[in-house]
């Protein structure tokens, strides 16, 4: 979509305040251009000696009113165009708020968070901007501009505005070329800044790593070199945009020396009055604002539309999980793969590679294997984080792409291997999903994540701040307040990523038989349990073995011990491991 058609549709919707601001502007035009004519007038009249005591101060109270007048609509336009202008802001920002929330995992692994912040902020700003000052200044120069040039050639002479506009076309060439350059400083200057909001933003969530590994001199040294990139690509920027007012000057310069010599010879000739000239010569000062208003309005256009080349493709940019499903109720049955294969982008060996699993309602599946063996990818694909590409995930018969996201995922209540906590109370973070939930209700999911005790240590407890990302709370004590979030969600299916890697064994066996606990009061309840700790899943009811992205074991703990494969082989390992650490 072109700059152009966004402001265009975004007008017509909010087509009361413009035009309203244009009735305004073209009352301060009228009583702008009416004041050098009312002086002229003036003038003409005391050189004459035909104005009287009362009839020049009447002069000069329609002068006054004149002024108020126009203090008045500008104070009125202003409220109205610019309340409306902001409004655009609003809405580019929903739509991208709202766009980025649609989007999956895929999406942002190509994204950098300091260009989405950028994107949000500066590069709207700019749209906002040339739906703004750039429409009112043109609309408003434009309309001066005709109005005085209609007064200098058909209400005071035409020769003198024959002579005046001569440099115009000079100065046209020169905002034409400025225009160009404008665009190519603007789009740097925006890419820049980006680069430097991401460093900040990277260096601000790593800055206990930068600390750890003694960096800050070299992060330092980047963020200045970014910065001094950042200001020098501005200044190009204005620079150009200074450019214009060199443009105007030297026009309207040249144009009042021509105005004087024709004017004076005319006035020699006795075929203009002084205050003839007076008026012409106000009038040529008032098309200083309409030349400004130009420079501005194309600054501010090609400032808009480098910006909208940023942000339209993001706007614009494919869910990378398509959300067509039409079913908002989930079916009753087994949550199924069916020989799934799914590869990265730019991956020659799949994550997941002929994948068949049955989970019926109520049961609990433990995921187990070597790093990179595929578990965290196949619990993606039950979140339709990923989608195969070959083979089907089905919920109740139906396939996972039937129902709505809005469906699938408030039915699953998931704890990723790094726990995200927000900026809020420990008490809100619990309760992110049932925002509705009782303090009793609180405490009971802690309680059953093991973290009851710890966050009564704290001297708000339930209402202690966690900070950025949970920053308070230990490794342990974040991943506990995430579990307790999801017991607290009246889900039918629990995915825990190994969700207790930063807990001891007996924090893990306390939190694993509160599940049980839990799974018995609710017996549709199913749960996943993805682990590298083979302690984590020794009670599930079926536990498969992936490695390299394919099923090489299932079963119960107590059938893959006596096939003695890998996870017999790693069991022996892990404990063995334990007996050590109780030494």
């Amino acid at each position: 979509m072109s700059l152009s058609r966004l402001i265009g549709g975004f007008v017509r919707r909010h087509s009361r305040a413009y035009v309203s601001s244009a009735f305004m502007l073209v009352g301060v035009a009228v009583c702008t251009v009416w004041v050098p004519r009312t002086v002229g007038a003036t003038i003409d009249g005391l050189a004459a000696h035909a104005l009287d005591r009362d009839a020049l101060l009447l002069k000069l109270a329609e002068l006054v009113a004149l002024g108020v007048a126009i203090y008045v609509l500008r104070v009125g336009w202003r409220l109205r165009l610019y309340g409306a202008a902001y409004q655009l802001g609003v809405e580019l920002r929903t739509r991208l708020y709202a766009r980025l929330t649609a989007q999956g995992p895929a999406f942002y692994q190509q994204q950098r968070t300091g260009d989405l912040m950028a994107l949000a902020t500066n590069d709207v700003d700019a749209i906002e901007m040339a739906a703004g000052e750039a429409m009112l200044a043109g609309f408003d120069g434009l309309l001066t501009l005709v109005m005085v040039l209609a007064i200098m050639v058909l209400g005071v002479d035409w020769r003198l505005a024959a002579v005046a506009l001569l440099p115009f076309p000079l100065m046209a060439g020169a905002f034409w070329y400025i225009s160009r350059h404008i665009h190519v400083a603007a789009t740097d200057s925006l890419t820049r800044f980006s680069k430097l909001n991401d460093h900040v933003q990277e260096a601000l969530s790593g800055v206990r790593t930068l600390r750890a590994l003694g960096l800050e001199e070299r992060s330092s040294k980047q963020f200045s070199e970014l910065a001094a990139r950042a200001a020098d690509s501005s200044l190009s920027a204005q620079k150009w945009e200074a450019a214009y007012e060199p443009a105007v000057g030297l026009t309207l310069t040249a144009a009042s020396a021509l105005t004087l010599g024709l004017g004076g010879y005319l006035i020699w000739q006795q075929q203009l009055t002084i205050g003839a000239l007076t008026s012409f010569t106000m009038y040529l000062g008032q098309l200083i604002w309409p030349m400004f208003a130009c420079g501005w309005v194309l600054s501010l256009i090609q400032r808009g539309k480098a910006a909208l080349q940023r942000l339209q493709p993001l706007l614009d940019a494919p869910l990378s999980v398509d959300d067509h499903g039409a079913l908002t109720r989930l079916a009753d049955g087994p949550l199924a793969l069916h020989a799934v294969r799914y590869a990265y982008a730019g991956q020659s060996r799949p994550a997941l590679d002929n994948v068949s699993i049955s989970l019926p309602p109520g049961r609990t599946l433990g995921l187990v294997g070597p790093t990179g063996s595929g578990k965290s990818t196949l619990l993606r694909v039950l979140l339709r984080q990923a989608t195969p590409q070959a083979g089907d995930a089905t919920w109740g018969g139906q396939p996972l792409a039937a129902y709505t996201l809005e469906t699938l995922r408030a039915a699953i209540s998931w704890v990723p291997q790094e726990s995200f906590l927000f900026s809020a109370t420990i008490a809100e973070n619990i309760a992110l999903a049932r925002p509705d939930a009782t303090r009793a209700q609180i405490e009971q999911a802690a309680h059953m994540a093991a973290i009851h005790d710890d966050i009564l240590r704290f001297p708000a407890g339930y209402d202690t701040a966690v900070g950025e990302k949970g920053v308070t709370l230990s490794g342990g004590q974040r991943q506990r307040v995430a579990i307790a979030r999801s017991l607290l969600a009246e889900s039918t299916l629990l995915l825990m990523d190994d969700a207790l890697s930063a807990v001891d064994t007996g924090t893990e066996t306390r939190i694993l038989d509160h599940l049980a606990e839990l799974r018995r009061a609710r017996p549709g309840l199913s749960a996943i349990i993805a682990s590298h700790r083979l302690s984590s899943v020794v009670n599930a009811d079926l536990i498969v073995v992936l490695k390299d992205g394919h099923i090489v074991e299932s079963g119960s703990h107590d059938d893959l011990l006596a096939k003695d494969g890998w996870y017999a082989s790693q069991w022996r390992y892990q404990q063995l491991e334990a007996s050590l650490d109780a030494i």
